[in-house]
Parts: structure tokens; sequence; C-alpha cells
């Protein structure tokens, strides 16, 4: 994995400065997830109301991982809602960097190391597989979320309503 301050060729050093830490340990999962594991992966996706996961990862086969980007021990005790992602993904992972107290992680849940340009299973997390009525409704969110963000990117000026 690189540093967080190494930039490599083709970087946008501003576009990564102006990334919160927590926002930096995304990218890097979402490179490692798709490159790596053949994920598709959504940053800020919300599976249902009142719940937002830093990343939503739909696998090769259908299955979908959870993962939260804590980057302090603040960042991690302020989260009371983590809980209720276990219900809408097969795994559940906290991605930290290299000196994140991973003591504080509780058992039962996967760890990813990341930073800004890679990341790494530490941990892997154990498998809780969803219902099929409820895989079914959550890829269909996915996918609509997917498909209206590129729409918006392609044309930022329009809105649908």
């Amino acid at each position: 994995m690189g540093q967080l301050l190494d930039l490599r060729p083709g970087d946008d050093a501003e576009r990564l400065g102006a990334m919160q830490p927590g926002q930096r340990l995304a990218r890097g999962v979402v490179r490692h997830l798709s490159s790596s594991h053949g994920f598709a992966c959504l940053e800020e996706f919300s599976p249902t109301r009142g719940l937002r996961t830093d990343v939503c990862a739909l696998g090769p086969k259908g299955e979908v991982w959870v993962v939260e980007c804590k980057s302090s021990r603040a960042d991690f005790q302020s989260d009371g809602k983590w809980q209720g992602y276990l219900e809408w993904c097969d795994r559940y992972f906290w991605a930290v960097d290299g000196a994140f107290p991973q003591e504080l992680l509780p058992d039962g849940t996967g760890i990813i190391l990341a930073d800004a340009w890679d990341a790494v299973i530490h941990r892997p997390a154990p498998e809780e597989r969803m219902a099929g009525a409820r895989r079914k409704a959550l890829t269909q969110r996915f996918a609509r979320c997917a498909a209206q963000r590129l729409s918006y990117a392609r044309d930022p000026g329009w809105s649908a309503g």
C-alpha cells in the first residue's frame, strides 16, 4: 500500500488533499475490492432509510459486503449505527489504517487495512447470508443508485425532480 502523502503519477493532488481521512480509506477499499475481487462499489450508499454505508460492494455472485471506514478512535466511538448495517449485507468490515487501535473493533466483523491507493483484507468477516427477498430489493436499489449517479455525472445540470 502507498503512503497517503506520496502522490503517484496520475493522482490528482488537489482532489486527494481535499478528501477527509475516511474518504481516502474508502478510495483504497473501492480500488481493492474492484480490482482484486471483481466487486462493483458505491460509496455513501443508503440500503434503507436512516442508514448510509461508507462503501457497499456488490460481488460477482451477488454477494453484498458493507465496509465502514474509521479514521480514528473518536470516529469509531461516535458510530452508534453500525449494527443496523448487519442485516443489509452478507459480510461486514471495518476499514482502518495501520495506526488504528484494532483491539477496539468488535469480534465477528472483518478488518480491512487501507490507505488512499489500496487495501488488504486483514481479518475476513464471517458470512451471514441475507434473505433472498432482501437481497433482491437491495440489489435493485444499488443498481438504481448507480444508474442515477452515472446520469447525474454525465449531465450535472439536469434533475429528475
